[in-house]
């Protein structure tokens, strides 16, 4: 397709100098302003902490609380600006995109395990952005599982009376359509396996009871899995705003594909303690019993059973010409290997 002509929302208003020979309309910037969701998150946090200082870009980092320390850390960098905003409220979205070329959008499903929400918060970004002239969304997003595969082995799960497969993927799949239906010229971002979910989502080794440590997936030991790290999926959408070309696409990021066996052996590298990888089945992951057991169960068969697709959608290479210094794993644990609790 042919790519839109450049057009660019000023951070400030053209101004007249005059010389004694001529008078000269200048531009006092040609800063363009993003508006980043979830600021104070992995993903937001890696727009900002990518783009602040960068010429040519001013950054509005949204937040619901202003207060907080994390807020605060983000306003003392350069080049950014701390707004408050509810994605449930349109209006609030509207005061914050005034002005703005480009937003960055994301929404978290964790925080309340509700698709009918995630759906309904991507349409107010999307009506918001529309009815303030957004030049570009980078919306992060994952695959509406049934419209890739016919999932006939995958159990449905019930949320608020509709069934899904992969409820925090197909919500954001679906939303894709909702920037397509308000004509928001937007770049769908697909994301990967947070290297942070070792951290953060208690999926880090855990003792095996012979005074070593293993890694448990149902993830087959010769499958590919795409992981990256969280901050590098904003540093990517970062790059995705200095290229209008992408503007109708949808693109796919990783910091590496690699196989659970492999994961398992550079956390033994890097722990310096044994760890090897523990193969479960999908449905023995599903009766873990924390909470979203059931749908990462089935995002990992999702994976399994599409690998190849799966993996040849989020493109290593492509991803560094985005962010250059994008991290593979061993990048990411030389970092983080010490914030990984360890029983």
């Amino acid at each position: 397709t042919e790519a839109p002509k450049k057009t660019s929302q000023r951070a400030s208003k053209p101004h007249v100098t005059h010389s004694p020979h001529t008078a000269q309309l200048t531009t006092m910037s040609d800063t363009k302003i993003i508006t980043v969701i979830g600021a104070t998150g992995a993903q937001g946090g890696g727009v900002v902490r990518t783009l602040s200082g960068r010429s040519g870009y001013e950054i509005r980092a949204i937040t619901r609380d202003t207060s907080s320390d994390k807020a605060k850390s983000l306003a003392a960098m350069p080049g950014v600006t701390v707004v408050a905003a509810d994605l449930d409220d349109v209006s609030s979205l509207e005061k914050v995109f005034e002005g703005a070329y480009g937003v960055f959008a994301v929404t978290n499903f964790w925080e309340h395990f509700s698709p009918a929400k995630e759906l309904a918060q991507a349409e107010n970004i999307a009506m918001a952005a529309k009815n303030t002239d957004v030049k570009h969304v980078v919306w992060s997003t994952l695959e509406h599982t049934p419209s890739h595969h016919d999932c006939v082995n995958i159990p449905s799960i019930d949320k608020d009376g509709v069934e899904y497969k992969v409820p925090h993927f197909d919500a954001k799949g679906l939303a894709d359509a909702l920037f397509t239906k308000h004509g928001v010229p937007t770049t769908n971002l697909y994301t990967a396996f947070y290297f942070d979910n070792l951290v953060h989502f208690g999926m880090g080794p855990k003792p095996d009871g012979d005074g070593g440590y293993a890694l448990t997936f149902p993830m087959p030991a010769d499958d590919l899995l795409p992981c990256i790290a969280a901050e590098d999926i904003g540093a990517c959408a970062a790059g995705v705003f200095g290229d209008e070309s992408l503007i109708g696409k949808t693109i796919g990021v990783s910091g590496e594909n690699l196989t659970c066996v492999a994961m398992a052996e550079k956390l033994a590298t890097h722990l310096k303690k044994p760890v090897k990888y523990k193969q479960v089945t999908f449905d023995q992951y599903r009766s873990f019993g924390f909470p979203g057991a059931d749908d990462l169960g089935n995002m990992f068969q999702f994976k399994s059973e599409t690998n190849k697709a799966f993996v040849a959608r989020r493109d290593v290479t492509f991803a560094k010409t985005l962010h250059p210094e994008l991290m593979d794993m061993d990048a990411w644990l030389t970092k983080h290997v010490d914030t990984i609790p360890m029983e």
